[in-house]
């Protein structure tokens, strides 16, 4: 497999994981069961980093009975106290990342499940995460497929799902590409480039990053959920139930605006660059004819996240363009809860139809509430 340094490629061959414990990194499946097995699993608290989606997943977490823990490192959380419904019971603050890793006894001895999100991921760096050795609602094994954009292609590609092309030389732009640099960064540092000499005055060579064909439509950002505990619905193959709870589109920082100074060339000459860094989210529905289409995409990642790495469950986004054909293509996936379904806390017109009035946020915490039920609170843990 492919990956860029800079401007030289390297040859990779990803990591399978062993299907039956799930995940293979630095806090083995066996220490996180361990660790359930001294919870009190009839007082648990739901924790995030309070940031990105963290309102609503207190929120949920606090409608399905749940007490709740904010974790801050250099957050500013006085904005809390203007949401009373969504506010932490408490906020534990660490100087550094580093230190939030090592101090994890309270979090157990409160019962600590958590819950990350996008930031969560881009902020403690994915091999501190891996270190962190408390439950956490995903499987961990998913956070190299994201974060490597070849190896995401991999996953998406063998599961059928149609994506862009891809260029694996920047000598050979001789049309409108978009350039993304590795990790979950909101769009900062995405830019367009119409040819090489485009390409090489935007590019910061001390990055990995992918090449993709610039794909014309609409951007629509699927949110989904999958549970392997529930038995009614929209059932895969292997069991389990797909559930779309919302869809967003995306603001972002310029790109929309730019055009009215001209054209993208004008606004470089002037020292003004187009930026994809997200500032917010705009509410949104599928043609309904584009259902049945959405639905089996996801279904088919879901199916080859378990045959590849042992699973992908809970929340998950397809990040799509939709052309004049209708036809979707998937430019990226983001394997937890994105912050495009923040616009849903009081639900969706698709959640409305499954959970009136649940955000993803509140789904989670269900999953966890009818894991805990069902005695299979190790089987979404890692």
């Amino acid at each position: 497999m492919l990956v860029h340094k800079g401007d030289e490629l390297f040859m990779i061959t990803p990591k399978l994981f062993n299907r039956e414990t799930k995940w293979e990194g630095v806090v083995p499946k066996k220490k996180i069961d361990s660790i359930l097995d001294g919870y009190d699993l009839n007082n648990i608290t739901i924790a995030t980093l309070c940031s990105h989606s963290s309102l609503q997943i207190f929120h949920g977490a606090r409608k399905m009975g749940f007490r709740t823990l904010g974790i801050a490192i250099s957050h500013d959380t006085k904005y809390y106290d203007a949401f009373p419904l969504a506010k932490p019971d408490s906020i534990v603050r660490y100087d550094n990342f580093d230190d939030m890793v090592k101090g994890i006894e309270e979090l157990y001895a409160n019962n600590v499940i958590v819950i990350p999100h996008g930031s969560f991921i881009e902020y403690m760096g994915p091999r501190r995460f891996e270190d962190y050795a408390v439950p956490v609602y995903c499987n961990r094994a998913v956070l190299n497929w994201e974060f490597d954009r070849d190896m995401e292609r991999r996953w998406l590609i063998s599961a059928g799902v149609s994506m862009p092309r891809v260029f694996t030389d920047a000598k050979e732009i001789s049309e409108p590409v978009m350039v993304k640099y590795y990790g979950a960064k909101g769009g900062r540092g995405y830019f367009i480039a119409k040819d090489y000499p485009d390409f090489k005055m935007s590019i910061d060579s001390t990055m990995s990053y992918s090449i993709q064909e610039y794909c014309l439509g609409t951007r629509y950002y699927l949110h989904f959920f999958y549970s392997p505990l529930k038995d009614e619905g929209y059932k895969l193959n292997r069991g389990g139930s797909l559930e779309l709870l919302s869809i967003d589109r995306r603001d972002e920082s310029n790109i929309d605006e730019v055009y009215k100074l001209g054209s993208i060339e004008d606004a470089k000459r002037h020292g003004l660059y187009p930026s994809f860094v997200v500032t917010g989210n705009t509410p949104a529905v599928l043609r309904e004819s584009l259902l049945p289409k959405a639905f089996k995409m996801a279904e088919n990642v879901v199916e080859r996240s378990y045959e590849l790495f042992g699973g992908m469950w809970g929340p998950f986004c397809l990040e799509t363009v939709v052309n004049d054909r209708l036809e979707f293509k998937v430019f990226e996936i983001s394997t937890r809860i994105v912050a495009g379904t923040n616009p849903f806390i009081s639900g969706s017109p698709y959640a409305d139809l499954i959970y009136p009035g649940l955000s993803t946020g509140g789904r989670i915490s269900l999953e966890i509430r009818n894991a805990i039920k069902q005695c299979r609170i190790k089987d979404i843990m890692t």
